[in-house]
């Protein structure tokens, strides 16, 4: 917070000045509890101490019509709205490599806070964001100040569905003390902190020069992207064929339109024997918290890089949430406005037809969907790796052998869903990367049952492979069969809202297989002929709330 006293002599000022009311410090502490008099608000709207009913009655309003009044005040600044973000809190952790490269779920910016703005506000100050040629995301500067507090040279994110006449600036940044080089990032948002209100009226100037954010996901909309996020209204679902609302696409087969579904490109072995491993993600159940994120770091070993790395595309999250807007204000009025579409760019480069659609909306909606390896029984990755460092598995896992990777890229190039991570240096023993792997403390927290990975090899999610081998030779050594729910990955054990389902669908009464039958149930890009172990259930919205 900037302040030089200490944490104890904040404290005792605090109370003494706005909660003892002239009462003893010594006997609160003493005591471990301290009754506060009873306090309530006058026709003034002036906060008073109680005295009896009769006074209540005569001299008190309702609290909601003081909220009113104050909600009616004007001011000649913006309204600023301090937070705590999903991954970092309240900065406590801020020590901790993982949440500092963890993406924001609606920005999908790591490594920084930001102030964020509406597009009309951005246009009125001259502040804006954009996409630069190696991928990252700049943007521009502004000072804020409330009560003659500045914070200077804070970075802009403008951020669809945010309010006219707002700002948005997140807490646990902008630490010094007791924190390496690397990871003193942000900037401090405690300084506009006052009278324990998160919201505060602010007032804004845009300031010089450009900042440079590390952005994992630069497209919007969900656009033309039919195939990969599916969603229908609750009223279509429950009165419309499941055809309709979760179309298989068709490709053509001898002249002749079929089911993706029924098509293949080579041909399929017996799956039947034994487990065959598949991941079942619900779109309604996501909220893009991001606790499947770092459950996977944590399991696995995944490298965290830097905030110079990941502006470079350079991240190494074996799996990601992709977030998309809607460019209308609901999902459905974007498929309308597609089928009215006769192109897909206009002349000239310009923005025409699907073009227009990659902007969203004033007030989107959004949608969040995680994604890893698909683990596909026809991978493509595996026909171009000419080591054969990739293959597929009989329990449907696509493995790795990282001894036996020489790093030609080939399979992350042939992946439809680019889920595969190139480890471009050596993240660990390495002081250009100085977080937890390169000292004894943080090495404290790797998993013994996956290797490091070393430069120059590719690697991705596994599926946990160590955790379902484990649950196997456990049920061997007990004598008993495997029961449902046993097998987990890390994401799924992560996963508090039951978005992801792990398990076996040789296993009949199993979740997952339950879960496979169901007529929401699609592959990403099933066109493609992948065939993937991973499957999502499209999203049911209830826009009729009656």
């Amino acid at each position: 917070m900037g302040s030089e006293s200490s944490y104890y002599d904040y404290i005792k000022e605090t109370w003494n000045a706005g909660i003892l009311n002239g009462e003893s410090w010594n006997q609160a502490l003493q005591d471990g509890v301290f009754q506060a008099q009873a306090m309530t608000v006058d026709v003034e709207g002036e906060v008073v101490p109680d005295a009896d009913e009769s006074e209540m009655e005569q001299a008190s309003v309702p609290i909601a019509s003081a909220v009113r009044s104050l909600a009616n005040a004007t001011s000649g600044g913006m309204e600023l709205t301090l937070y705590s973000k999903v991954g970092m809190g309240d900065g406590q952790q801020a020590s901790n490599p993982w949440l500092q490269e963890f993406p924001d779920p609606i920005t999908r910016v790591s490594w920084d806070n930001y102030v964020t703005i509406s597009k009309a506000d951005a246009e009125s100050l001259g502040v804006k964001n954009v996409n630069v040629a190696n991928g990252g995301m700049d943007g521009n500067y502004v000072n804020l100040t409330v009560n003659g507090v500045t914070i200077q040279n804070v970075p802009v994110v403008v951020q669809p569905g945010q309010a006219k006449g707002s700002l948005g600036l997140s807490f646990g940044y902008g630490k010094t003390v007791g924190m390496k080089e690397e990871m003193q990032t942000g900037v401090n948002a405690f300084l506009l902190y006052e009278g324990f209100n998160a919201n505060q009226i602010v007032t804004v100037e845009k300031a010089g020069g450009n900042h440079e954010f590390a952005c994992v996901q630069l497209h919007k909309t969900l656009m033309g992207r039919g195939d990969i996020i599916k969603e229908t209204s609750l009223e279509i679902f429950n009165t419309k064929d499941h055809a309709e609302w979760n179309h298989v696409p068709q490709v053509s087969l001898n002249h002749q339109e079929v089911p993706a579904t029924s098509v293949d490109l080579w041909e399929s072995f017996d799956r039947s024997v034994g487990h065959h491993f598949n991941l079942s993600i619900d779109l309604n159940a996501c909220t893009g918290c991001g606790a499947c994120v770092i459950a996977c770091h944590a399991e696995n070993n995944v490298p965290v890089v830097g905030k110079r790395e990941v502006r470079v595309s350079r991240d190494m999250h074996w799996l990601r949430i992709d977030r998309y807007y809607s460019s209308e204000e609901s999902f459905e009025a974007d498929n309308t406005k597609k089928e009215e579409l006769d192109g897909l760019w206009g002349d000239n480069g310009s923005l025409g037809g699907f073009g227009e659609m990659e902007h969203p909306s004033d007030n989107p909606q959004v949608v969040f969907q995680p994604v890893m390896c698909q683990h596909c029984n026809h991978a493509p990755c595996e026909t171009v790796c000419p080591v054969a460092a990739t293959s597929h598995g009989r329990q449907g896992q696509n493995q790795m052998a990282y001894n036996r990777c020489v790093g030609t890229r080939y399979c992350a190039n042939n992946c439809p869903y680019k889920v595969r991570r190139f480890n471009w240096f050596l993240y660990n023993n390495n002081e250009e990367f100085d977080f937890h792997m390169n000292n004894d403390l943080g090495k404290m927290v790797l998993n013994p049952d996956v290797n490091v990975r070393s430069r120059g090899v590719i690697e991705k999610c596994s599926m946990c492979i160590q955790k379902t081998q484990k649950t196997i030779l456990d049920a061997k050594r007990d004598g008993r069969i495997v029961e449902d729910g046993e097998f987990q990955t890390a994401c799924s054990a992560a996963c508090g809202n039951g978005a992801m389902v792990f398990g076996d669908v040789n296993d009949e009464g199993s979740k997952v297989s339950e879960l496979k039958e169901s007529n929401r149930m699609y592959h990403l890009l099933e066109h493609v002929g992948t065939k993937p172990n991973v499957f999502y259930h499209v999203k049911v919205r209830n826009t009729n709330e009656a």
